[in-house]
């Protein structure tokens, strides 16, 4: 069983325990499922924004532990004063260590869109998404079956949930359908962790036209933004380069003046 087969196990049994404790009912009154959401894709196409997604987590399964000192809402909201067209917040607990209050505690100190980082399969996750305050969400195309992006999709827009299907090669780019509003090239493989740039470089040609699409993983330079913005790409999603230093937001704001 490889890293992404023993998270997925565990998030079945995550979500049953879930329901019982949470109902559907009770997320549908939580007063941030009734809140106006914010389009991400509208942010991403403003030439006048940064492009950059920020992302928000405390560890990985292949770096261990990155920053477990951070404070979510003091870093969150520095991401979003600072020029992050996106926030993405890490709510898996057993690999990643976030939580969904990560991202409810923070919703009402950011103003741009917020993504639930997440390796969702089940429609009960995209409520609760919903109810924590999230704009976006993500389905990693390695983790689901065609059918499954389409119906989960199609779900997540009918709750006003923008959708950013994370894609890996030619055959998970062929699983892209009319509910996904933003293709994620992850130049990580989530069966080996393994890193590399070039993936990014190689699916940008096969993705369509009027899709709006990021790059995510792997991106650690100025310069590197400056290549893949000419390869198509609307936005980058960065973490661990922020996440790494003891103050994320001076990093981030660092990393910004250098664009």
């Amino acid at each position: 069983m490889n890293i992404l087969q023993e998270i997925l196990a565990g998030k079945k049994k995550e979500i049953a325990e879930a329901r019982m404790l949470t109902p559907v009912e009770r997320l549908e009154k939580s007063p941030l499922f009734e809140r106006q959401t914010l389009k991400l894709t509208e942010y991403l196409s403003d030439p006048l924004k940064t492009g950059i997604i920020a992302e928000f987590k405390r560890r990985s399964p292949s770096k261990g532990i990155i920053n477990d000192d951070a404070d979510p809402e003091r870093v969150i909201s520095g991401y979003s004063q600072n020029g992050a067209s996106g926030v993405s917040v890490l709510t898996d607990n057993t690999f990643f260590g976030g939580i969904n209050t990560d991202l409810s505690r923070s919703r009402s100190l950011c103003n741009v869109p917020m993504l639930r980082k997440d390796f969702i399969i089940d429609e009960y996750q995209i409520v609760e998404a919903r109810a924590i305050g999230a704009d976006v969400i993500l389905l990693i195309a390695a983790a689901l079956e065609e059918k499954q992006v389409f119906r989960l999709a199609r779900f997540a827009n009918s709750l006003e949930l923008q959708v950013l299907m994370e894609i890996h090669n030619r055959s998970e780019a062929a699983m892209i359908n009319d509910f996904i509003d933003i293709a994620g090239v992850n130049n990580r493989d989530l069966n080996t962790f393994m890193v590399n740039i070039d993936v990014s470089f190689k699916i940008a040609g096969i993705l369509p036209a009027n899709l709006i699409r990021i790059s995510e993983s792997g991106i650690s330079s100025p310069e590197t933004i400056k290549i893949l913005r000419d390869a198509g790409y609307n936005g980058f999603l960065l973490g661990e380069i922020f996440m790494k230093e003891a103050d994320p937001v001076a990093a981030f704001i660092d990393f910004i003046n250098k664009i």
